[in-house]
């Protein structure tokens, strides 16, 4: 997509006006005597589940608190509903067809090798940039990006002894029969819940926040601004918090899926296969969302470990924000909290993300910058991840790299209500049945609509066109129905023209 003049333009013209500021005292000629510091919360697999966007049955006092502080955008979309094209998305500022990253397994230094990151930039103007937990694609680290090597949690597990006992089980016996190291690591993992005991810090993100606190310590005792990347892998799955959080949750009373049905008319390549899923040991024998559905207890006792996880991480926020404010760091800090895409709890008969659709495309983020006016609000406007880096930059003073493809969203900081974007933008790459598609997506102000095209002919095979003022949960797809034959082939020439023009 090419790059909206509307970020820089409105910035500096409402910078000029007096009405963007982080509060900070000015030095002559109206720079910052010192730049703010960024706090750059990243939260593996989680959707907008969460009381400050309308949940009422989930705890998050922590990540509530911190919107009530900030402006949460409750329209906000990822690039690409999968780790490692959304991560490498939001941390370049390139939309997934410029990183060509739209697998787990592809490090976008192979594809752009010269990149400027988002936390290198930072960098590279007077900060320290810091990097822990899931910042980038587990596998896939980006040294470049940090001024330090990235320091590791450690004395964590993941399962209790007894869970870890039962997986070391289903693993010899497949051994006996015959089943390959390479499958057994990928396809017989422990179970997707567990519920031992024990202190926070023996889980991952525990462990981790504790890494946390002790680094802020160390960077305000320093002379540099810093950039500090803190990156929690819940509620990404296994889910085994401590049983404690598990008791703040009565299964029986969570909520499930209303609409736990594939939509209708949508295109065979449109629907995830819920393979992540199946990896887990007690799921191994999960049916496709095509060919049948899991049963209430299990539909409960996943949508349950969610929660669970989900609340684990908000406390692990909340120690993190409270560490912050004893420093008395909170009033020179930017704060912003995203999870990387949606995820699907039961939604479409579904698990899991992978989709273009919008419980998997829409993703939670709270952006707080000391004295904005719009602090503690909710900002409705369509924005994307690509905007972060353009975003943090501005509230930070620093210069903008040439090849960012996002819009700074420093004047909705100011005024929420103020006229935006007409779209955003996502896609995913499928293979069905040994041909391979990329579905682009559009959400605008009422509609999500999908362009699938082949992706060795460029041929338009589908589209799908869902209607948010009378749908919203993506139910039915209207684009066949020829009494929307026009707005179909409006909106397809508005996707064209913004993602596959030169």
């Amino acid at each position: 997509m090419k790059r909206s003049n509307l970020s820089r333009r409105d910035f500096l013209g409402l910078a000029a006006a007096g009405l963007v500021g982080l509060g900070l005292p000015l030095a002559a000629g109206g720079r910052s005597r010192k730049r703010p510091n960024v706090l750059f919360i990243a939260i593996d697999d989680l959707r907008p589940e969460l009381g400050c966007y309308g949940n009422r049955h989930i705890k998050t006092p922590n990540m509530d608190a911190l919107a009530h502080s900030g402006v949460t955008f409750t329209r906000a979309y990822c690039q690409q509903a999968v780790c490692n094209p959304s991560r490498a998305s939001l941390m370049t500022g390139l939309r997934p067809d410029s990183t060509r990253v739209w697998d787990l397994v592809t490090h976008f230094r192979n594809t752009i090798p010269d990149v400027v990151t988002l936390p290198q930039q930072f960098k590279r103007h007077g900060y320290h940039a810091v990097g822990m937990g899931k910042i980038y694609h587990n596998t896939l680290p980006d040294r470049a990006s940090w001024s330090v090597p990235q320091p590791r949690p450690r004395g964590y597990r993941l399962y209790s002894p007894e869970a870890r006992e039962r997986m070391d089980a289903c693993q010899a016996e497949a051994r006996k029969r015959g089943v390959s190291e390479t499958v057994i690591r990928g396809h017989f993992r422990g179970p997707a819940t567990d519920s031992g005991d024990g202190p926070d810090n023996q889980r991952h993100d525990g462990a981790l926040t504790d890494l946390a606190v002790q680094h802020l310590r160390d960077l305000d005792a320093g002379d540099e601004p810093f950039f500090l990347a803190v990156g929690y892998i819940w509620p990404h799955l296994p889910w085994t918090p401590p049983k404690r959080y598990w008791d703040l949750y009565d299964a029986a009373e969570i909520p499930l899926a209303e609409n736990d049905f594939t939509p209708r008319g949508a295109p065979p390549m449109a629907m995830n296969t819920m393979y992540e899923l199946r990896a887990y040991m007690d799921f191994a024998g999960t049916p496709t969302p095509a060919q049948g559905s899991l049963t209430e207890a299990q539909r409960r006792r996943l949508k349950h470990g969610y929660y669970a996880a989900v609340t684990f991480v908000d406390t692990q926020v909340g120690r993190l924000l409270a560490e912050l404010d004893r420093l008395g760091l909170r009033q020179d800090t930017i704060i912003i909290l995203w999870g990387d895409h949606g995820w699907k709890l039961g939604e479409h008969n579904s698990w899991c993300k992978q989709t273009n659709y919008e419980i998997d495309t829409r993703v939670p983020m709270i952006l707080c910058a000391p004295k904005a006016a719009a602090n503690g609000t909710s900002c409705e406007a369509l924005v994307e991840f690509v905007d972060i880096y353009p975003t943090l930059c501005d509230l930070a003073g620093l210069p903008l790299p040439p090849h960012l493809q996002g819009t700074s969203m420093a004047p909705l900081l100011e005024d929420v209500r103020r006229p935006w974007k007409p779209a955003a933008f996502s896609q995913f790459r499928r293979r069905h049945e040994g041909v391979e598609y990329m579905g682009y997506a559009m959400r605008t102000d009422r509609y999500r609509f999908v362009e699938w095209r082949n992706r060795k002919t460029a041929e338009v095979v589908a589209h799908e066109l869902y209607d948010h003022a009378n749908d919203p949960g993506e139910n039915a797809n209207l684009a066949d129905d020829k009494q929307y034959a026009a707005l179909v082939a409006r909106l397809a020439k508005q996707l064209r023209a913004a993602l596959l023009s030169p």
